[in-house]
């Protein structure tokens, strides 16, 4: 992964088109897992690559996994261990392995994909592990699933998704509470009552989210209960459902056992 992804370019790689009905998604396998574009009645939806949006932060929808947001400074202590992951955004390591990582392919229909991406075990996630993915379009709708499974020996894990999605005429958002961040821009405890935007913010949030554009609706829905917008951008904002916080290695670490899994769902209908 590079260690500067704010301008790292990652290009697309060769694209696999699932399609059902009004729908069309392309996955892009080897440029992180990520879908790369979704197109409703022929509309795009995301921020796309381009030579001015290059950045593998910065275009499609990609997994993170096996952390999701930032690791503060890159640190963390697990099992009587102190671990530092690389930095690769400012002071801190950003959104996991898997983004800059191509994924091994699995079972494919022209409805499905399902990809699988062995964790490394070194200096970037020094674990191992596997995350896998499904990639489901039905006829007006798309539905993700993802896992991580600790290999032999346990693991902190967190996952969740994160879509740019091209700038929203309005976003029906109304979350329960707020991770204050700090002067670091990182995710702190206590919760707090939500402030007004814009965001770049970790929610708790149960309820549907949905996005109006051009009189397109979209509603999101997960068995997340975590959820960061990022809508500061004037081109796109991002709605990402997350296993758990930013920070979660130190502010509530989930541990896996040899071999157990986390897995969540990510459902998109139009």
């Amino acid at each position: 992964m590079a260690h500067d992804p704010a301008t790292a370019r990652l290009d697309p790689g060769p694209l696999l088109t699932l399609s059902n009905g009004a729908m069309s998604v392309d996955v892009a396998p080897q440029a992180g897992g990520r879908i790369a574009q979704i197109r409703v009645d022929g509309v795009e939806q995301l921020a796309g690559f381009a030579d001015d949006n290059a950045s593998m932060l910065a275009w499609g929808s990609y997994p993170m996994v096996p952390w999701a947001g930032r690791v503060r400074h890159g640190g963390f202590a697990f099992e009587g261990e102190s671990h530092r992951l690389p930095i690769n955004l400012g002071a801190h390591a950003i959104h996991g392995v898997g983004l800059g990582m191509p994924w091994g392919g699995g079972g494919q229909s022209p409805h499905h994909v399902e990809l699988s991406l062995a964790l490394p075990d070194d200096v970037r996630w020094p674990f191992g592990g596997i995350a896998r993915q499904r990639i489901e379009v039905e006829a007006r709708s798309v539905r993700m699933s993802m896992s991580a499974t600790a290999g032999p020996r346990a693991m902190p894990a967190e996952l969740g998704w994160h879509p740019w999605f091209l700038k929203p005429d309005r976003l029906e958002f109304t979350p329960s509470a707020w991770y204050p961040r700090d002067e670091d821009g990182m995710a702190t405890r206590p919760l707090a009552p939500s402030p007004p935007g814009p965001w770049d913010d970790c929610f708790l949030n149960e309820a549907p989210v949905v996005l109006h554009r051009g009189g397109q609706r979209v509603t999101l829905t997960s068995d997340c209960t975590h959820w960061v917008v990022y809508d500061m951008p004037a081109h796109a904002t991002c709605v990402e459902p997350q296993s758990g916080p930013p920070d979660a290695f130190n502010l509530e670490p989930r541990v896996l056992a040899p071999g157990e899994t986390l897995e969540r769902w990510f459902h998109l209908a139009w």
